[in-house]
């Protein structure tokens, strides 16, 4: 299934449900950042390798997979309200980010492009 089609049915779902009159643009970022946030919680006091362990636990994994679930959603929806199209979005924005951080530069650091930069200057 596409982003076209998965969008399609968000939305059909969100609007079985008269749930668009709750879904401005600020309520459904906000609520990206929520899910986000309950992403991110599932990582709280563990270390990498309890992390990479993750796949040995079924609940560990449905948690993961029904957050991640939860922040594509609002983004789609985001994407949907402010009538950006996400797959093109991502396409130009590895085109900014290879002028950004060329591969001769940048293979095997994490430095910001900022940083690299000022090292240059």
């Amino acid at each position: 299934m596409d982003l076209s089609a998965l969008t399609a049915k968000v939305l059909a779902f969100r609007d079985q449900r008269n749930w668009a009159q709750f879904h401005s643009l600020r309520n459904l970022i906000v609520s990206l950042n929520l899910e986000a946030s309950e992403l991110l919680e599932l990582t709280q006091w563990k270390s990498d390798a309890d992390m990479a362990a993750l796949a040995a636990s079924a609940e560990a994994q449905e948690a993961l997979r029904d957050e991640c679930a939860d922040v594509l959603i609002y983004l789609l929806l985001i994407a949907e309200h402010a009538g950006i199209d996400l797959e093109a979005a991502a396409h130009a924005k590895l085109v900014k980010n290879a002028a950004k951080y060329p591969v001769e530069t940048s293979y095997g650091s994490s430095r910001k492009y900022l940083a690299k930069a000022a090292n240059k200057g």
